[in-house]
C-alpha cells in the first residue's frame, strides 16, 4: 500500500483528536512548503495565508474575511507552538472523551475557537491598550483549553499522574494554566492570553448547560461527518435475499464475517500498533472503512 492510503487508514480509525491533529498538523505541512517554495523563487515571505487564513482584529477586514473565525483554530506557523498545542490536544482529549460524546468534542472545539476569537476582536476594539493596536489571532490553543476546562468542570478531581512523579488534580492543573494567562496579559501576547481566557469560559459555560440539559452547540454535529467519517443516512431500496440458511441471509452471515475480521484486526492494532498488519490486513481495513 501506499504511503497516501496508509495515511487514509490510520485517520479513519483514529479517534476523534487524533483526527483533529492529523488535521491540523496537514495544514502546518502544506503551509510549510508552500512558504519555501515561494521564499525560494522570490527572496521574501509569503504572508496569503496569514492575511487571509488568521482572524484579524479590524472589523472591517473581518466583514470579508468571516471565515478566518473558524480557519484560525487550524493555523500554525512554527513548529514549536504546532508541537504544543498537539501534545495537549493529545492528552486534554483523551481525558474529555473519558466523560463526552465524539460530537460534543468537535462542538467544544468549534465553539471555544469562535466564542475566543469574538473575546479577541471585542478586546482590541474595545479596551484603551488595545484599540491602536494590529494583531492576528491563530492557533487551536482556544479551542484546546476549552476541551480541558469542560473537562475539568465534569470532573474536577480527576487526577493526573504527570510524569509518573507526582499526582495533580485536574482543577488545579487547569486554575494555574488560567493564572498564567491572566498573569502574561500586560507581558507578551495580550491578544493570545486573552483568548485563551475566552475558550476556557466557553468549556466552562459549555459543560454547565450540558449538566442543565442543554446542549448549546447542537448545531455544530453536521461537522461530525467531515472528521469522524459518518455516512449520511439517505434513504435507499433493499432488496431481501429470501434464501436463508439457519435464519440468516448470505448478506447478513457476509457482514457478520468482515464486522469479526474488523475486530480482530483493531484489537491487533490495539496491542501491536497499525505497523504490525500485513498488506492484506490494511488493504481490507481501508476498504471497510469506505
Amino acid at each position: 500500500m501506499s504511503l497516501l492510503t496508509d495515511l487514509k487508514v490510520k485517520y479513519k480509525i483514529a479517534p476523534i483528536h487524533e483526527k483533529f491533529i492529523f488535521v491540523n498538523i496537514g495544514i502546518f505541512a502544506i503551509i510549510a512548503v508552500f512558504n519555501a517554495i515561494f521564499f525560494l523563487g522570490t527572496k521574501s515571505h509569503l504572508t496569503l495565508f496569514s492575511e487571509y487564513l488568521a482572524l484579524p482584529e479590524n472589523l472591517s477586514k473581518i466583514l470579508f474575511r468571516f471565515w478566518t473565525i473558524i480557519t484560525y483554530n487550524f493555523l500554525h506557523f512554527g513548529f514549536w507552538h504546532l508541537l504544543g498545542n498537539m501534545i495537549a490536544l493529545y492528552y486534554f482529549g483523551r481525558i474529555f472523551l473519558t466523560f463526552f460524546s465524539v460530537k460534543q468534542f468537535i462542538n467544544y472545539y468549534f465553539l471555544g475557537g469562535i466564542f475566543a476569537g469574538i473575546i479577541f476582536i471585542i478586546s482590541y476594539n474595545v479596551f484603551p491598550a488595545l484599540i491602536n493596536e494590529n494583531a492576528i489571532l491563530f492557533g487551536a490553543s482556544a479551542s484546546v483549553f476549552s476541551i480541558l476546562l469542560g473537562a475539568t468542570t465534569r470532573s474536577p478531581n480527576y487526577e493526573l499522574n504527570l510524569f509518573g512523579v507526582f499526582k495533580l488534580k485536574l482543577w488545579v492543573f487547569a486554575t494555574l494554566y488560567v493564572i498564567s494567562f491572566i498573569a502574561l496579559i500586560p507581558l507578551a501576547n495580550t491578544g493570545g492570553q486573552l483568548a485563551h481566557l475566552g475558550g476556557v469560559l466557553l468549556g466552562y459555560i459549555y459543560t454547565k448547560q450540558l449538566d442543565k440539559g442543554n446542549d448549546i452547540g447542537k448545531g455544530f454535529e453536521r461537522l461530525t461527518r467531515l472528521f469522524n467519517g459518518t455516512k449520511s443516512n439517505n434513504l435507499k431500496t433493499v432488496y431481501k435475499d429470501k434464501s436463508k440458511v439457519g435464519g440468516y441471509t448470505k448478506g447478513e452471515f457476509s457482514e457478520f464475517n468482515n464486522q469479526k475480521k474488523i475486530d480482530v484486526i483493531l484489537d491487533k492494532i490495539s496491542k501491536s500498533g497499525y505497523e504490525s498488519l500485513s498488506t492484506k490486513e490494511k488493504e481490507f481495513l481501508f476498504k471497510a472503512g469506505k
